[in-house]
């Protein structure tokens, strides 16, 4: 069967340009997951758009709480947000290569000039002992 995930970040959005903090990321977690949904997605960017570092942290305390909830969380791997990803340790983690003021992800990794570099952050996502399966496909000899 496939596992639906309803990625938040519209919701986080659409909360960022009101001041009453509402709709709540949290909020829309628990109406997803109770209405069927396998898991909860996230795209934190560094200017904090949408979804916040703060959102990632409230969400993973939340699904902890619910068996089975996947959490799937993507983003460059700047610094800081491999270093939410390995504090989080969510499900599932896609890194993606968008430029710090791309409006949305327009394109894949250049494994030619990359692929040394994301060797190493998969290296060390999965040597942080996390459950992070990194969105990318094995390299090969």
């Amino acid at each position: 069967m496939t596992l639906l995930g309803v990625n938040l970040n519209k919701i986080a959005l659409l909360r960022n340009s009101r001041a009453t903090g509402h709709p709540g990321v949290v909020e829309a977690a628990e109406l997803s997951l109770d209405t069927g949904a396998g898991g909860i997605t996230v795209h934190p960017r560094p200017d904090a758009r949408h979804t916040r570092a703060s959102d990632v942290y409230e969400l993973a305390s939340y699904l902890r709480t619910v068996p089975g909830a996947e959490f799937y969380i993507e983003g460059n791997p700047f610094p800081e947000f491999l270093r939410l990803v390995m504090n989080v340790r969510p499900t599932k983690c896609t890194l993606v290569p968008d430029a710090v003021d791309a409006v949305t992800s327009d394109h894949g990794w250049n494994l030619e000039s990359d692929g040394d570099r994301l060797c190493l952050i998969i290296k060390a996502l999965q040597a942080d002992a996390s459950p992070v399966r990194a969105g990318l496909p094995r390299r090969r000899a």
